[in-house]
């Protein structure tokens, strides 16, 4: 049974920020969405309340960051990349600005349709210079988040999860690397974010139908480790499959794909992830059934890469987690 852990950003953040001056909690109105209300009551003096006011938030963080704190900006991930773009480009980037953009509710997992949806955020994100991309997968790098983007010189964009989230690993994240989950030689799963937790959930049952499954799971997204990835593919005999929670385009497949395709590997490659289109609202279980971003789909890709079927069905797969229904942990669903 996976542990599921209750709010862990809460804790960690209020943990590692709590005390240090230099790191300033900013606020664009969602701050309980954000769960950062419990470190604006007892940290007054290291909080910030924005309003929802997200251009100046970026332009003024920029100046922070001049000054020489740390801002650790707190709003949905949609809203702090498509609204103050240009000064999330000219203020934070472009200077290399020690800012931390902390982003809620990345692609499907909100039930708020395309306004609330993150899902071309890392296509956006790679394409800035100067820019570090990380996601979270589990409580584990939740709670390590913070620690991972302090570390980097210069701006850090994280896709980050928020209330129930369960614990799929014991090491924190560390920035570079990548998680090897299982070393099969006949298929590379490549996964990130809630992904990697729907790609556990079929290997069993991929083995059972024979298949000798390489699993790896993407913390860090940007800067990337080409050759680790191409050391992967070449321990593996039939291609890859990527499972995403973002668009096929500019995300993780893309990532895959460019890396393939720079070094000539001539291995088949199936991309799963949103298809060209923006998601509804529902749960998040809904969601990833039907744009095909789940364990089923997974095999699916797989089936499709190996030209076979395995007469693998819902069944055979390992236990699906239910989420709570949004509207009794948070009134307004966001």
């Amino acid at each position: 049974m996976v542990e599921m852990v209750s709010r862990p950003y809460a804790s960690a953040f209020e943990k590692f920020a709590a005390g240090k001056s230099e790191i300033l909690c900013l606020s664009a109105d969602l701050t309980s969405s954000c769960e950062i209300d419990g470190f604006r009551d007892r940290h007054p003096d290291q909080f910030l309340s924005m309003g929802m006011a997200e251009q100046n938030m970026l332009s003024f963080a920029g100046g922070l960051g001049l000054a020489g704190f740390r801002p650790f900006i707190h709003t949905f991930g949609v809203f702090m990349y498509r609204r103050p773009y240009d000064q999330l480009m000219a203020s934070i980037a472009y200077p290399r600005r020690k800012v931390r953009l902390m982003g809620f509710l990345p692609g499907v997992t909100t039930p708020g349709g395309m306004t609330h949806q993150s899902i071309e955020d890392i296509s956006v994100m790679r394409s800035i210079p100067n820019m570090t991309i990380l996601e979270t997968g589990d409580a584990t790098e939740v709670e390590s988040i913070c620690e991972a983007a302090d570390s980097i010189d210069g701006p850090v964009w994280c896709r980050v999860l928020r209330g129930s989230v369960p614990r799929l690993f014991d090491t924190p994240i560390k920035v570079g690397e990548m998680r090897v989950l299982s070393e099969g030689t006949d298929i590379l799963v490549v996964s990130s974010g809630i992904s990697t937790e729907e790609a556990m959930r079929a290997r069993s049952a991929l083995a059972d139908a024979g298949l000798s499954i390489r699993h790896i799971h993407l913390h860090t997204i940007k800067p990337f480790d080409h050759r680790q990835l191409l050391d992967h593919i070449g321990s593996v005999k039939h291609g890859v499959v990527t499972l995403e929670n973002h668009v096929t385009e500019g995300g993780v497949g893309s990532l895959v794909a460019e890396t393939m395709a720079d070094a000539g590997v001539g291995k088949r490659l199936v991309r799963l992830g949103l298809k060209d289109t923006y998601a509804h609202g529902g749960s998040r279980a809904y969601l990833m059934r039907y744009y095909g971003l789940d364990a089923l789909a997974l095999v699916g890709g797989i089936e499709d890469l190996m030209g076979a079927s395995f007469g693998i069905t819902e069944d055979d797969l390992a236990t699906a987690r239910v989420d709570d229904v949004h509207s009794l942990v948070k009134a307004e669903a966001l």
